[in-house]
């Protein structure tokens, strides 16, 4: 079974930071991409940030610049740092992969961003 937690939501003000954690089990984690996105209430879920298993990164237009995603294969662990918080960053945030012939998610971890 593959189990993928996310951990390090909060409330935060804006111009704050924030890295959420996503710990995965039940893969070899360092040959899958990994990706988070994140669903704000009333809008559809948005890709945020894509790593590979080579380590090359890609970012929604609206989060580059701010948003860094890494990983630790060691630890089978993604990270999302997440600089110059805006309230419309407010969103549940989910890791995700695809792997075994599957879309894997997790729960999702809540972060809002105050004005």
């Amino acid at each position: 079974q593959v189990y993928l937690v996310e951990s390090g939501g909060g409330l935060v003000q804006a111009g704050g930071s924030l890295r959420l954690s996503c710990a995965t089990s039940g893969i070899n984690f360092k040959i899958y991409a990994m990706n988070w996105h994140r669903q704000a209430p009333g809008k559809q879920r948005e890709l945020v940030a894509r790593i590979d298993s080579g380590g090359n990164t890609n970012y929604a237009d609206a989060v580059a610049g701010r948003f860094t995603i890494s990983r630790n294969n060691a630890r089978s662990t993604v990270y999302l740092q997440m600089d110059s918080l805006k309230p419309e960053d407010t969103a549940v945030y989910y890791c995700h992969t695809y792997a075994r012939g599957s879309d894997v998610w997790g729960r999702g971890t809540q972060v809002t961003v105050s004005s």
